[in-house]
This record gives C-alpha cells, structure tokens and sequence, in this order.
C-alpha cells in the first residue's frame, strides 16, 4: 500500500512543525515568517513526505508523487532531497533517510490558522520573493572555530581579492568549518547572498550540476541542467557560493566553477576539497593541523596555547567528561600529537574520555581505528569513526596510488623521493610510476611534503597507521619489508665515507632525516651535529636484521616477510 494517493489535492490547511510554516495554496514554505527559496519538485517531494505523516515514502512512491507519469533516474530523488535539507539548514534532519526503503519527515507537524499577513479581502495578495528572501542557507554557527584565528583571517583576505580560493586538507583537518566561517564573515559584501552547495551527499557526479542547481534557486529542465546554463543564470548576480566537499565530484565542479569564471563576473566561489580543482584563477589553501603542545607541556597555560589542546579540552567538557589540564596535561598532550592535530580525530578521542578518562585514551591510542568510533550521530557517514574518514580517501584514489600509499607505510618519518622510489616500486610499478603517484598522493592531502634543501615527504602518523594495516591485508608485503631492508642497508654503507669528504654538512641537509629515522629505530645516536656516527659494522648489523625494528609485527605475513630478508641477507 503506498504511503499516500499521487493524486490526492494538497490541503487546504496551512501546516507548522518547529518555527516553519507550509502554505500548500501558494506552494510557500517559509521560516519563521520568511520564504525560503524550494524548487518545484522540491515542494512536490516535501509535501509528499509530509503528507505521510511520519510514515516512510518508498523512492518509487516519491518518483510517482514528483514526476508522475515520467521515466527518470533514481538519482533524481537524492538532488531533491538534498535541496530539501540544504534548505532546512540547521533543521535538515527533518527529512530522514531510512536505508533500504525510503525517506521519512520527522517534524511534529500541526495545522494552524493562515496568518492576516498573508491574505486580503477577495483572495491572496502576491508575495515578490526576490525582496524578502533570505539571504543565504549556510547552518547556524554550533560551535565556535577553535585554534583558526590565523588561518581564518588568511583566507578570508585570499577570498576577499580572489575570485575562486581551494580549502585543500587531510580527511577531517576542518575545511568546510573553516569555509563556512568565511563565507559568514564575508556576507555583507554579497547584495544576492552567501549559499552553500553540500556535494557530500551526491552519490553520482551526474547529480553535481542538479545539487548545485538547488542551492542556487535555479529551476532548469533534468535535459537542460549544464554548468554553461547554471552560470548564465546567474550571470547577473553579485552572489559568494560555496562548493563544499567536491573531491568525489571533482570534474563536474571544476567545470562549474570555470564557468562562473567565465561568464558570471559577480560570482565568487569557496570550495572544500581533499584536492584541488586544477581550475584557472584558482588560489589554493591548505588547512593545516591544529597546533599541538610539546611534549613536556605543563599545567593549563601550556596546553591552552595549543588549539589541538583547547579543542580536546571543549569537546571533553561538552561531553560532561572529567578531565583536568593540570593533572592530565602530559596525557592531553600526547594526545594531540599522536593524532596529528586532525580535528575530527581529536574529537572523537574527546568522546571517549567521559567512559575512559584522560589516562586511559591516551594509553590506547595507538589502537586508534577501534578507539575512535563515536561520532555524532548525526554526521556525515564518514566522519562518525577515524576509518570511515580515511576509508573515504583511500577509496577515491587509483589502485596504483593505494599501492603505493600502502607500501610508504613502512617510512616512520620522513623520507626521500629516491626512498620512494626503491621501496614503493617494483617490476610493475616503475619509478616514474612512483614519481606520479607521490605526487597525486600529496595533491590529495595523503602524503606532507616538506623543502629543507631537497623535498621529503612524511605520512602523518593516522595515515601511516592505516597504510600498515592495509599493506598487511595484501599481497607483496615480504617483498617491500626486504626492499625496505636493502634499501636501508645501501643507505648507511654510503654514510661513512660520504661524511668522510667535506661539507658534511651538505650531506647532512639531504639525507640527516633518514639517518635519524633509523636511528629512532635502533635507539641509537642519530648521524648529525653534536653526534658520534655510527661505525659501519653497526649500520650493517641493522640492516642484516630489518626484524629486530619490526614495522610489520601486527601480522603473521609481516613477520614472515622480516625473517626472510634477515635470513637472505644474514647467509
């Protein structure tokens, strides 16, 4: 039996549920007194959904309620329902998606008298929404954006004086928090307004343009929905649009945003993505980790100059978990190191401390994929557990590039790009291989790279944690763990002599991080100023027996690899 008649006329009654008003005579839902800009279908939909009254409308109920007598894409039905909540903003839970079967609207709905406002003698008096409407559908603000101030006021300036900026970031670092500040912040400047296009729930890129569509209040036909339409559209307003969330959507949003550029000189555009969009004009910036607190902090003043600290510290309190600065600040602060500073990571660890305390999330962080798994209920699929987030990253990239992302687990810090190369590639994956993936993978916020003479690059320690786990499901692990090996092997044999013709120091600058690395791994005097280096014998003892810094003792496989380079090489 079907949740509701497609025939059936709309009520005559107006009807509110929370601070919104339905008028089914004038196709109107307002807010608080206010039209909100809804497409027709969008309406058509909503009024399907309410008319149920609190019962779930099957997908087929809803295609037949909004196009009926029409053959259309099941896709169609999540651009709608995306306009509805985007619409709803803060209240976009009201229309729930029940998996397997349809959508729901969780409103209390109630019937009310129509206002005086919105009649006159002889009938209804015409309403002119261009005048009234309000001007952005960006959420409430919930929570204030700790430990930003620089990064905030940096973009801000960039979106200011250029037309399209890229908020560029790890899974989880905060952009689309950050992206929303500014598009606040800068409101005034647009007479047209500020309007958020959420790609996040867009399961096809075919769906792009529609979403967008949505957001923007631009009714085109399912045929004639293009970027090229789009943008002419809107080519005579004076309007800031943010993309949030493009990098499953990246073609279509790249040619979107190109087309603004082109032919809507009053539009400006913030978009959030984990890559950016390759678009011309466009200005990159990359959101950074929090600042995290040193590994002695002291005390509260210590840790609150720190924002990965004073976000852990909000959330923990929000949570009503007991956690004090002063007593537990060498746990807070280990802490948000070994989360990077991630946001996401850091408040998911916050979650944990009203059921664990300070002490004990911190003794189990490293088992942070089956610690980190209560996130709000109401978040984004992917941001609700640490794997989820880097499931959704992983998942994107090209099998070459997850390849190698696995294989540059085994770096515990920074590494080279001839590293790289001699551990990542094989018989298959040619250097040149390696060079375009490392690349992609930095372009995609997998992998930090940092100039300090030459270029080296280094997996934060979430990412490496995630790439071990997966390089240990896979085939080929004994091969890296032995070119890992031979390649530390080749590594320190050169030190010596190398150090041996002057200026060291050159030496040093170029291959000093990895001499420590291995150093951390032995517990040894790392190569370096102030520091005896190690005499060959000793370097090659430790390469003669790569298992006894065991990167791979999580699994059999892992360790299976290790004893046989040691054993290869030790004969």
């Amino acid at each position: 039996m079907k949740a509701f008649d497609v025939e059936r006329s709309a009520p005559a009654e107006t009807m509110a549920f929370g601070c919104y008003e339905v008028v089914p005579q004038r196709r109107e839902l307002l807010a608080e007194g206010q039209p909100i800009r809804l497409g027709r279908r969008a309406f058509d939909m909503l009024m399907g959904l309410i008319e149920a009254r609190g019962s779930v409308v099957s997908k087929d109920d809803l295609m037949a309620r909004v196009w009926p007598g029409q053959i259309v894409e099941e896709n169609n039905i999540e651009v709608q329902v995306s306009a509805l909540r985007t619409a709803f903003g803060p209240s976009r839970h009201l229309i729930r998606t029940v998996f397997g079967r349809g959508y729901q609207f969780t409103g209390d709905i109630r019937p009310i008298a129509a206002s005086p406002a919105h009649s006159v003698t002889g009938g209804w008096i015409a309403i002119q929404p261009q005048s009234i409407l309000p001007r952005t559908n960006l959420p409430e603000q919930s929570c204030g954006l700790i430990g930003r101030d620089d990064a905030l006021r940096e973009v801000s300036h960039l979106a200011a004086s250029h037309r399209f900026v890229t908020l560029t970031g790890f899974g989880g670092i905060g952009k689309t928090r950050l992206a929303l500040a500014v598009a606040r912040q800068l409101m005034p400047q647009f007479p047209d307004g500020v309007w958020l296009a959420d790609c996040s729930s867009v399961a096809d890129p075919g769906g792009t343009f529609a979403t967008i569509a949505a957001a923007l209040g631009v009714e085109l036909p399912s045929a004639a929905i293009s970027a090229q339409c789009i943008a002419q559209r809107i080519a005579g307003r004076q309007l800031l649009l943010v993309l949030d969330t493009c990098e499953h959507v990246i073609a279509p949003a790249a040619e979107l945003a190109e087309a603004l550029l082109r032919i809507a000189p009053g539009v400006r555009i913030i978009a959030t993505s984990r890559e950016p969009l390759n678009v011309e004009g466009e200005q990159i910036y990359q959101v950074r980790p929090l600042a995290v607190p040193p590994e002695h902090a002291e005390g509260d003043d210590d840790l609150l100059r720190h924002g990965a600290a004073r976000l852990f510290l909000e959330r923990a309190h929000a949570a009503q978990a007991y956690c004090s600065p002063d007593q537990s600040a060498a746990a807070i602060a280990a802490i948000c190191r070994r989360l990077d500073g991630v946001p996401l990571a850091i408040e998911l660890a916050a979650a944990r401390v009203a059921a664990l305390g300070v002490e004990e999330v911190a003794a189990r962080i490293d088992d942070r994929f089956n610690l980190l798994t209560t996130g709000r209920r109401t978040a984004l699929r992917r941001h609700q557990t640490l794997r989820a987030m880097l499931d959704w990253s992983y998942e994107l990239l090209t099998e070459f590039e997850r390849v190698i992302l696995r294989r540059l687990g085994v770096f515990t810090g920074a590494f080279s790009l001839e590293a790289a190369v001699a551990v990542a590639g094989d018989a298959r994956i040619v250097p040149g291989d390696v060079v375009k993936c490392l690349s992609n993978l930095v372009m995609k916020s997998l992998v930090e790279i940092k100039f300090e003479g030459t270029a080296h690059y280094r997996l934060l320690e979430t990412t490496r944690a995630y790439a071990l786990e997966k390089l240990g499901e896979s085939e080929g692990c004994e091969q890296v763990a032995r070119r890992d090996a031979e390649y530390n092997r080749e590594f320190v044999a050169r030190a010596e002599p190398e150090l041996e013709i002057p200026p060291a120091v050159e030496w040093l600058a170029d291959h000093g991080t990895r001499s420590v690395t291995l150093a951390q791994r032995r517990g040894r005097p790392s190569i370096g100023p102030g520091h005896s280096p190690w005499s060959l014998p000793e370097v090659q003892s430790y390469a003669d027996h790569p298992g006894s810094r065991a990167p791979f003792s999580n699994t059999r496989s892992r360790k299976l690899g290790l004893r046989l380079v040691s054993t290869e090489q030790a004969a």
